[in-house]
């Protein structure tokens, strides 16, 4: 969404291809026309979204992964978080990963709004959600998902952060949500979960 008085930053696609097609991900290559009037290209991943959620447990800890990531090569440490399905609302979503990856259920619900992950080469809009109530259950991992669930406090958190123990930037992104939260400078609409339509 641009108004006009942003129009001298916009870039018009004038042609389109993909260049891949994969299994959820599409690349693609267009052809914009700039600004001042010339021609440029763009390279970029087209992802269905995600959330993450900020799981909240009774004890003030953080609910959080240990998974390993093979782009990067590593285990990382970071917030329980999924791709949406097609035709999937982020509520559905967001409520689907923390069950299926780490057996919680939440009693409530709050939004706190969209994060693009990588605006220079992806669509990727990532929903951030808070939840608290968490009760445990049963995990439905998928048959090719592998993953311990732990929890820090924030105050541990932040320090992993830090350090560079954390580096996931969703997780990190997130850690800004968690402090001003924590501290009462922004608010949150929690929703019971019998009111999430």
């Amino acid at each position: 969404m641009t108004n006009d008085r942003e129009a001298h930053l916009v870039e018009h696609r004038l042609q389109s291809e993909v260049v891949h097609q994969g299994s959820f991900l599409q690349v693609r290559l267009d052809t914009v026309r700039l600004p001042h009037g010339g021609q440029a290209t763009r390279e970029y991943v087209v992802h269905p979204g995600a959330v993450v959620v900020i799981g909240l447990l009774d004890d003030g800890r953080v609910l959080l992964e240990r998974q390993f990531r093979y782009p990067v090569g590593r285990v990382m440490t970071e917030l329980p978080a999924g791709k949406l399905d097609a035709g999937e609302e982020p509520w559905a979503c967001a409520r689907r990963e923390l069950l299926e990856e780490t057996g919680y259920t939440a009693g409530e619900w709050a939004y706190a709004g969209p994060m693009h992950l990588a605006i220079g080469y992806s669509t990727e809009v990532i929903h951030v959600f808070f939840a608290r109530g968490l009760k445990a259950g049963e995990r439905q991992l998928d048959a090719d998902e592998f993953l311990d669930v732990c929890s820090m406090t924030a105050a541990e958190l932040l320090e992993g952060c830090r350090r560079g123990e954390v580096t996931d930037a969703k997780t990190l992104s997130c850690c800004l949500w968690l402090q001003n939260v924590q501290s009462g400078a922004w608010a949150l609409d929690w929703k019971p979960v019998l009111l999430i339509s």
